[in-house]
């Protein structure tokens, strides 16, 4: 067996290993805490695996046998879920469909990979909207587009190459449409949690755009796409008012509402999914990373089309449909936060970080627009260069973060984590700031 020390230079050998300097240990990393076989430390984990982690590090729910009988199984074999259906395959769908997607969204469909799940997204968009003005006029899709935004990060598969913009070198000089892109009109916060900018005056420059957009090509914008939350982008917030003007502009124009929540969904807002605490229904949504097996849901909306892609064979399909393991430990997940009320916990979490941080922003002053619901935080610093050394100070204060947008840092919270961990948290950032103030 190849030893922790080995680890790094072993993958070096073979491809590109620029991530963390951290050899996992699967089974002593415990809670939000992230054990390095390496140097036998323990690493507080608010990064979660790019939000993919809710449920904390073994957690007793999943080390019980019949549980892990059942993951044995459907690991041990890799059924082709799009044709070939297992009883955990319908007690996962039922699971899912009835105790996470919101009613009024009967159609779901199942793949591995976030980007992919946009990416089915928007080829239901297509297919719908090609139907609805006419398949020759369609011209074969030729000219359909999806209307994006700023700052968006939707994945690196080829229709999410054109709408990802949050980093130019994951997207550079790679093919892509030149479809509509438009202003992010995010919000910024003071540190009481108030609004601090024009966001009025923001979205009425977004609104224009849109409105330039359609009128440009009436006909063949077949969705318009937006994280309720940009993540990579910048942890961009929204207002409701502005979704709903979404809302309004997608039925007007005859297009589709996709919501990418990849890295929001699933209860890390602090509920199901960041669409319902702001109030707005979409016509689709993409989810992935804490669901484990990726995929959309839809609304019936899509069946103004009768022979859309939920009806029609293979319009969209995939070998795997997912992976049945994944969908096997989604399903416990399911159980573990209903069980342990961890929704409950992860809001009042996160409140208390929020809180924290907007102290800390007082007090040291280049903490600046803390934000954030649930799990999901984030907070800017004055400089991309500030922001870099604060994130090396971290990571040697053993908190592991994310960097966000140009300036930001994003903390993604284990459901699990604890008033305690929450302290300690914002004692190694404070320690971060006063190390990087004296630079």
């Amino acid at each position: 067996m190849i030893q922790a020390n080995d680890v790094h230079g072993t993958l070096k050998r073979h491809q590109l290993a620029d991530g963390l300097p951290i050899v996992m240990d699967l089974e002593k990393s415990h809670g939000s805490w992230l054990h390095d076989a390496r140097t036998g430390q323990d690493h507080l984990d608010f990064f979660t695996c790019f939000a993919s982690w809710p449920v904390g590090y073994n957690h007793p729910m999943l080390h019980e046998p019949a549980f892990q009988q059942r993951m044995l199984a459907a690991a041990t074999n890799n059924p082709s879920n799009s044709d070939l259906y297992t009883a955990f395959m319908a007690e996962f769908v039922e699971a899912f469909a009835t105790r996470v997607t919101p009613k009024g969204f009967p159609y779901h469909f199942w793949v591995a990979g976030g980007a992919l799940a946009v990416e089915n997204a928007m080829k239901a968009a297509f297919d719908w909207k090609a139907q609805r003005i006419g398949v020759e006029r369609a011209e074969d899709g030729k000219h359909l587009s999806v209307l994006h935004f700023r700052h968006a990060f939707h994945g690196r598969s080829g229709y999410t190459m054109s709408v990802t913009n949050s980093d130019p070198k994951k997207v550079a000089l790679y093919p892509k449409f030149d479809w509509p892109r438009v202003h992010t009109p995010r919000l910024e916060f003071d540190l009481d949690g108030n609004v601090a900018n024009d966001v009025a005056a923001e979205e009425r420059r977004s609104l224009d755009e849109i409105e330039a957009a359609f009128k440009k090509t009436p006909q063949h914008i077949a969705a318009i796409l937006i994280e309720p939350m940009q993540g990579e982008g910048g942890d961009n917030h929204f207002r409701p008012e502005f979704l709903r003007e979404l809302r309004r502009i997608a039925d007007e124009k005859d297009a589709l509402l996709l919501f990418d929540e990849v890295q929001t969904g699933f209860f890390g807002s602090g509920e199901p999914w960041l669409w319902q605490q702001k109030g707005v229904a979409p016509d689709i949504v993409a989810f992935g990373k804490k669901t484990q097996v990726c995929g959309i849901y839809s609304s019936t909306r899509i069946d103004t089309v009768e022979k859309n892609v939920f009806k029609q064979p293979s319009r969209i399909n995939s070998t795997w449909g997912g992976n049945l393991a994944d969908m096997v430990r989604c399903q416990r997940f399911i159980e573990i936060i209903e069980a342990d009320d961890l929704v409950k916990n992860v809001k009042a979490r996160g409140e208390q970080f929020l809180t924290g941080l907007r102290a800390l922003g007082k007090e040291h002053g280049q903490i600046s627009n803390v934000r954030g619901t649930g799990s999901l935080i984030a907070f800017t610093l004055d400089t991309p260069a500030l922001r870099d050394q604060a994130l090396k100070r971290l990571q040697e204060k053993r908190l592991l973060a994310l960097a966000s947008g140009e300036r930001a840092i994003r903390f993604r919270l284990p459901f699990v984590v604890t008033g305690a961990e929450i302290d300690q948290a914002l004692e190694r950032i404070a320690e971060s700031l006063r190390a990087v103030t004296t630079v």
